[in-house]
């Protein structure tokens, strides 16, 4: 899994606007992207790209995303951040996909320690427990693994808040990485410092995804990719791939640790694991 999902990345250098396949017919990225972002702004679901372009691939997907997340940042959002997707086997097994993904994280996205989220706002939302990640210097595109570690300076529990612009979530990864990796909303904890003993115990902590205080999930962080750490320097390398890289205040989430659970209007979300102060989130309905 790991090297698939590696060697896809690789492949993205070159995204493109529009292609002609060998049964002649086209289909513009362009026009997924546009599809895409008016899903997100009316809140109605389009189907999956996968389905209507049966060519679209990887490359394309990436070259969606691109798309749109410029056209965020053009209206004044402000790129704060990564996230990895789909790197649990809970998670993929949920999706029916079989290697990990990425998205960008804007300002826009972020929701304070204890705030809300507006479910009207979302389309299908679900909430997961994470690890994120706070980077302290700016590093090359695809830097060591070492030099990575050196450039933590904070680690933190967390809940992404997904969605899908695709209906019923009826998805292959193609759709998702289109999608920005189903990216919604975060909300993150205080970061503690990132000592080694701290980046170590990782993939031995248990993060505890609670509802209204009852437990639904949990996971240990060896379930993304075997270790946090390592999910972040897959992510480095993905980014690399573009020339792009972790900069200083950058904060990652590393991915999933356990399946992801519906966000109902009215309850109440934590995520907890020894030695973090737990994160909360509120989920209303404004309408």
């Amino acid at each position: 899994m790991f090297r698939s999902a590696a060697r896809a990345v690789a492949l993205l250098s070159r995204p493109k606007l529009a292609r002609s396949v060998t049964d002649g017919t086209q289909f513009d990225i362009a026009r997924i992207a546009d599809e895409l972002a008016s899903a997100e702004l009316s809140r109605i679901p389009i189907a999956a790209p996968s389905t209507t372009s049966p060519r679209f691939d990887v490359e394309d997907a990436y070259g969606v995303q691109s798309i749109n997340i410029a056209r965020k940042v053009a209206a004044g959002e402000t790129r704060v951040g990564h996230k990895v997707g789909l790197t649990s086997l809970a998670m993929q097994k949920q999706l029916g996909v079989d290697q990990p993904d990425f998205g960008v994280i804007t300002d826009r996205m972020v929701i304070a320690n204890g705030g809300t989220v507006d479910v009207g706002e979302l389309i299908a939302p679900r909430a997961e427990a994470e690890f994120a990640f706070r980077i302290g210097a700016d590093l090359a595109a695809s830097p060591t693994i070492d030099a990575l570690r050196a450039a933590i300076d904070g680690v933190a529990v967390a809940i992404e808040v997904i969605d899908s612009r695709i209906a019923d979530w009826k998805i292959t990864l193609v759709d998702t990485v289109a999608d920005n990796a189903s990216s919604a909303r975060i909300v993150y904890g205080r970061f503690m410092p990132a000592t080694d003993e701290l980046i170590a115990a990782l993939p031995s902590l248990t993060a505890v995804l609670e509802q209204d205080g009852e437990e639904k999930v949990s996971g240990l962080g060896s379930a993304v990719l075997g270790d946090p750490l390592i999910s972040l320097h897959w992510l480095a390398t993905a980014i690399g791939a573009f020339g792009d890289g972790f900069r200083a205040g950058d904060v990652v989430l590393a991915g999933a640790v356990a399946s992801a659970v519906p966000l109902v209007a009215g309850s109440s979300y934590a995520v907890s694991a020894d030695g973090f102060d737990t994160v909360t989130l509120h989920a209303i309905s404004a309408d």
